[in-house]
């Protein structure tokens, strides 16, 4: 049984859970919606492109799509609560919208570029957790689980912007992890590395990346990352499968983490640990 396929006889795992999914038009944001509804959830897709409304309808009676942008606080107020409203209460939040913002040195970045990345990366989380973390503590708890990146952990050339905004969430999610771990609320992290999604340009020719065709020396694993590889380890995080699980930063990445501390160890003489 590959990833995201049915569960035959298993149960499932999201059985009738309210979940909102920000940044749920595309990519990783839309294959995490189709999986939690394939597990049981209800789900509120929402993005501010507009593509939220075609998920929903390819999702079924499970969805309900609503715009909003997260760096925008009524947006995210009204997100919330349409998951109240519809479904009576949130379950589980996965704050994924984001974007990366213009490439290159941090001299040549702009006070512009550094308000409109940290408006959506990490405002638009901390939005998210506020709302959304005040609706699960009126009905007993829930699992929000934060989209960050590789880049806000050991640090990508020309994303000194979107660096900072992605460490910014990893400490969001730790900080809130211990601020709720006796309220029944878990707070984690799926970290990503090289995914093959919307932002790079081919993946709108190619859904998947062709096998053999792009290898990428610097993964251990030697291959993109999938939006569907995302999507379960969310699956997992906000599943009761991890239920005593709460501050972990997640890589999903080929080992680019750990890959990259023992090159630098390798080139450097310090030890990888």
């Amino acid at each position: 049984m590959g990833v995201g396929e049915p569960r035959g006889g298993l149960p499932l795992r999201l059985k009738n859970k309210v979940t909102v999914i920000t940044g749920a038009g595309s990519g990783m944001g839309k294959a995490t919606a189709k999986l939690f509804a394939a597990e049981g959830a209800k789900v509120i897709c929402a993005d501010i492109s507009g593509k939220q409304d075609a998920v929903a309808a390819e999702i079924g009676n499970a969805a309900v799509p609503i715009h909003t942008d997260v760096a925008n606080e009524g947006d995210v107020r009204k997100m919330i609560a349409t998951a109240e409203d519809k479904f009576g209460r949130l379950d589980i939040l996965i704050n994924n919208a984001g974007f990366g913002g213009p490439m290159a040195p941090l001299h040549e970045q702009t006070a512009e570029s550094w308000d409109r990345v940290h408006s959506v990366n990490i405002k638009g989380v901390f939005f998210g957790m506020k709302y959304g973390i005040t609706s699960m503590l009126k009905t007993g708890g829930g699992a929000v689980v934060n989209i960050s990146s590789a880049s806000g952990v050991v640090g990508w050339k020309h994303h000194s912007i979107y660096g900072a905004a992605k460490a910014g969430v990893n400490q969001l999610t730790k900080a809130a992890a211990l601020d709720y771990a006796g309220m029944n609320i878990r707070v984690n992290a799926v970290v990503p590395g090289t995914m093959w999604t919307g932002l790079v340009k081919m993946s709108e020719e190619f859904p998947e990346p062709p096998p053999g065709t792009f290898r990428l020396p610097g993964i251990p694993m030697d291959r993109w990352g999938r939006a569907i590889d995302i999507a379960a380890a969310a699956l997992f995080l906000a599943s009761d499968e991890a239920a005593y699980v709460t501050g972990v930063l997640l890589p999903v990445d080929g080992g680019y983490c750990i890959g990259f501390s023992g090159m630098a160890a390798e080139n450097t003489g310090a030890p990888s640990s």
